[in-house]
């Protein structure tokens, strides 16, 4: 008999949990009255908490919109500060409704741990920040660096893949969360820090000298991240999904929270955004409007927590609309 691993056993069991407690989340939610939201334990930009605990960022408006679109108010929200290692734990045990934090969609993600992807709401890359003061223009000057990183995820893969594929050693120095991980690099323990471009970027305006730190040129991963549910309820899975695809076509259409009482009547196209067909989702009509007039459409949400007057500045570039030479996309509301 062929010996099974504890990982393997651990991730079937987890899988099966997922798959008993998924069912009726969107009763679950009606009933306690929010919705339940996985995000970072903090980074800027995509799910953070300010001076008075409020959370803002672009993951966390896609749990604003969620909860616009099934309880009729972006405020009904509840946060559950989550590290790269609890975070798929914490949605198969039923702890959170939707994961919102910076995560990957991967073949492994998606077939073997009871969930599912519910959208791309930033395609990013993995990437690789240094000190100025080490002179280094190219990863590919780093062989035998020390490189500081998060467990847990995918970045220590992709790391190991590019540099053997490129004759290079490195020295591995892990941390649990992103905020050690920038400590670490502050602090002289490493000669890079490599993650998701975005979280560099993020990560960056941490330090006591931003400027003092440079991004690379080299993106050497594909990290597609979006919001992700349990396996084995598609209601939710649909309302997620459609939350987030409401957020992309509201910008195609123009609408904005600002003008879509005005813009109600423009074209059938936006008549049938406005309607809703909320009754093929299981929930109320007006629910991509609140989404809209709550939350924002996705430019609005993207320019607000990363776009290019925030701390962040990073252009919409693959992140831009397909219509503007960028790849975000949503199938039509019709």
């Amino acid at each position: 008999m062929k010996k099974i691993t504890s990982t393997l056993l651990i991730s079937s069991v987890l899988a099966l949990a997922a798959t008993s407690v998924s069912a009726g989340t969107l009763e679950t939610v009606k009933s306690k009255g929010h919705v339940q939201c996985g995000v970072s334990t903090g980074l800027a930009g995509f799910s953070n908490a300010d001076a008075s605990g409020n959370w803002q960022g672009l993951d966390v408006d896609v749990c604003r919109a969620v909860a616009a679109a099934v309880l009729g108010d972006a405020t009904k929200v509840k946060f559950t500060p989550l590290t790269a290692k609890e975070r798929f734990t914490a949605l198969q045990s039923g702890e959170i409704d939707i994961l919102s934090r910076n995560t990957t969609w991967t073949l492994t993600r998606d077939g073997s741990l009871g969930l599912n992807f519910a959208g791309v709401n930033y395609y990013d890359g993995q990437g690789f920040m240094v000190s100025k003061a080490i002179g280094v223009k190219s990863a590919l000057e780093l062989d035998g660096a020390a490189v500081c990183l998060q467990s847990g995820t995918t970045t220590e893969l992709n790391l190991a893949d590019y540099f053997s594929a490129n004759g290079m050693t490195y020295k591995s120095i892990n941390y649990d969360t992103s905020d050690a991980t920038i400590k670490g690099f502050e602090a002289g323990r490493c000669d890079m820090l490599t993650s998701d471009q975005s979280q560099l970027y993020s990560l960056r305006i941490k330090l006591e000298n931003p400027s003092s730190a440079i991004v690379l040129p080299e993106v050497i991963s594909k990290e597609p991240l979006g919001p992700v549910v349990r396996q084995g309820d598609d209601e939710w899975f649909n309302i997620v999904r459609w939350s987030l695809n409401a957020m992309i076509n509201a910008e195609e259409l123009g609408l904005t929270s600002a003008n879509i009482d005005s813009m109600k009547t423009k074209s059938p196209a936006i008549e049938r955004f406005v309607g809703g067909q909320g009754g093929k989702l299981g929930i109320d009509d007006a629910w991509s409007y609140n989404i809209i007039k709550q939350v924002g459409n996705y430019g609005e949400s993207f320019e607000a927590n990363v776009g290019l007057d925030t701390p962040l500045a990073i252009a919409r570039g693959l992140n831009d609309l397909w219509s503007r030479g960028g790849i975000m996309y949503a199938p039509p509301i019709r």
